[in-house]
């Protein structure tokens, strides 16, 4: 990658590494995402129990997913944990890394559209937009699904900004979370079917005026499925919450029965 972060890294982060050397009782390796900087990892830091050669755990080239054990600001010394990342985390350094690549393209993309090299296009947008939300991946996200407001803050003139917005929405589909639960709806007058329909459409009302993702479906009396869409699951939730309210709150003005059940 082009960019690579200066200073070095706090104290329990997770970084990413490529060993460099190998030695008796040690291993150097390169931290990738910052500028000039290297690492130790003690052998008592590769893996648990004892280990007698190095290099059935390593080799040069290789690129490793460590924790940040100690770190000497003056003499620039950074003492790493290879044992101490789990699984998980490990996958996810990972995933993150290939995702900020992925981004980097992307802004590359959009330099040359404005007939900028990747390092140009770094001091015109990309550092700002890491310096705003930590990484390239999660700013196009962001641009993905808020537009031209997520990026307000940063004040770039209104042109590139137009392109930004659409070429990231344009490439970028944001993850959807999908929510759902039953409702039972219930009116014992004479125009029953009347009040769930009128409830169900105040539902959708709402719904559309709030710029809410909802399908509704019939099951069977008296139960009906609700879904809602949205790109992060608590405003999923939120929203799910607001219209399931508004539909029991119609009921309710019409002297009918509404619940809301759903799954554990």
């Amino acid at each position: 990658m082009f960019y690579k972060k200066k200073g070095l890294p706090e104290e329990n982060s997770v970084v990413l590494c490529t060993v460099k050397k190998i030695l008796f009782h040690s291993i150097f390796a390169d931290l990738d995402e910052y500028e000039h900087q290297e690492g130790m990892i003690h052998i008592s830091e590769i893996a648990p129990g004892r280990i007698r050669n190095i290099r059935d755990y390593v080799i040069e080239g290789k690129k490793l997913v460590c924790q940040v054990l100690r770190v000497d600001q003056e003499r620039r010394q950074v003492d790493l944990s290879l044992r101490r990342v789990p699984l998980s985390l490990r996958t996810k350094k990972n995933e993150e890394y290939k995702q900020e690549i992925k981004s980097e393209k992307l802004l590359e993309y959009i330099g040359k559209e404005l007939k900028l090299d990747l390092n140009g296009i770094y001091q015109k947008m990309g550092f700002k937009l890491i310096d705003h939300f930590g990484l390239l991946g999660i700013a196009f996200n962001e641009i993905a699904i808020h537009g031209k407001e997520a990026i307000t803050e940063l004040n770039f003139p209104e042109k590139e900004v137009e392109l930004l917005v659409t070429i990231v929405q344009d490439k970028i589909k944001p993850p959807e979370v999908i929510v759902n639960a039953t409702l039972v709806l219930q009116s014992f007058s004479e125009k029953g079917i009347e009040d769930i329909k009128e409830a169900l459409q105040e539902g959708e009302k709402f719904a559309k005026k709030n710029e809410i993702q909802v399908n509704m479906v019939y099951i069977s009396a008296p139960n009906y499925r609700i879904e809602v869409t949205s790109n992060e699951y608590k405003t999923a939730e939120d929203e799910l919450e607001e219209v399931t309210q508004v539909i029991i709150g119609e009921m309710k003005k019409r002297k009918a029965l509404g619940e809301v059940i759903r799954k554990k």
